[in-house]
């Protein structure tokens, strides 16, 4: 074998091993070095609280697993979660808990429909149909707050704080809830027939239409997907923090996002693990976590996460073009 050959499989072996498991010997340095400079890193209490805390982007970040397998896009996560939360949290008190979930997932519901309807059915272009609708979504929120303050006056219901601030067995429920909604997804993406028409719709449109695949509609049910996770998120918050300004759930699709890429889910489509985007939320969280503890400030968080999705699409290109560098 010439010294050719052989850099050029150095390459590509270094290329497949950071591709398949880059992320978890990053996840395992994390842990690794942070936990040499704080002792309470690692703690029991301080690992629960990091898994609280990354529940809410983690329900959403399964939704948008599934959307960007598909090859589309949805940046309106953030103002949704926004509008779901400020209505579970106002007609809470209007007309009690039960109908005010039913309805916040019903407006998840609607919304996915609307976008589905655009980008599946009119072929309308998904990363502008998002951002219109997370314009339209704010511009919604604020009308219907009239820009003050949500709050629930009469937090007495123990089972609506459950979803929230509970526990099952010492185990935070919005962790329950993320790790069985994980399950579900991955039980879904690879075991199902519509798991399989995702990878097939992301991989190639032109080959899953010979196949007989009904992109359209497979489009339409993924948007009500999102919607609805992200719905599910918005009770969440709403249950964890009883009240809300109009603005809560801004930026959270820049994070979300930025956790899917960061377990190898590809922004061009066609391929992705819901195991990996937990492993990717992970990552965010205890990042975040290890800022805090060791007294960075906020902004240093959102520089890495902006670093941290250049090197993932960089990532994801390199796997595309077969080589780390032109």
């Amino acid at each position: 074998m010439s010294t050719g050959k052989l850099g050029k499989f150095d390459k590509e072996r270094v290329l497949e091993i950071i591709k398949d498991q880059g992320i978890l010997i990053f996840f395992a340095l994390l842990l690794f070095s942070v936990s040499l400079l704080s002792d309470r890193f690692l703690t029991t209490r301080n690992i629960i609280l990091v898994l609280r805390q990354v529940s809410i982007t983690g329900v959403m970040a399964c939704g948008i697993t599934f959307i960007l397998i598909s090859g589309n896009f949805d940046l309106s996560i953030g103002s949704l979660l926004s509008l779901t939360t400020v209505v579970v949290i106002n007609l809470h008190d209007t007309i009690g808990p039960v109908p005010a979930i039913i309805i916040t997932l019903a407006v998840g519901v609607i919304i996915g429909i609307i976008n589905g309807t655009l980008v599946g059915y009119l072929k309308l272009n998904s990363m502008i149909v998002t951002l219109g609708m997370l314009t339209a979504l704010q511009a919604v929120t604020l009308i219907y707050t009239g820009g003050t303050y949500s709050a629930i006056s009469r937090p007495d219901e123990a089972w609506f704080r459950f979803f929230g601030r509970g526990y099952i067995l010492m185990i935070p429920t919005p962790v329950i809830i993320f790790g069985g909604l994980v399950i579900l997804f991955h039980i879904i993406l690879n075991k199902t027939v519509y798991g399989k028409y995702l990878f097939a719709l992301g991989g190639s449109r032109t080959a899953s239409e010979y196949t007989g695949i009904n992109e359209s509609f497979i489009t339409f049910i993924t948007y009500i997907v999102v919607g609805l996770t992200t719905a599910l998120a918005g009770i969440m918050m709403g249950s964890r923090m009883m009240a809300a300004q109009n603005y809560i759930g801004e930026g959270y699709e820049f994070t979300v996002l930025t956790a899917v890429v960061l377990g190898g889910t590809s922004l061009f489509g066609g391929s992705g693990s819901v195991i990996k985007t937990l492993i990717g939320v992970l990552i965010l969280g205890f990042l975040s976590n290890a800022f805090i503890m060791l007294g960075f400030p906020y902004y240093v968080q959102w520089l890495v996460q902006w670093g941290i999705i250049i090197g993932a699409v960089w990532m994801d290109v390199a796997s595309k073009r077969g080589k780390l560098w032109a």
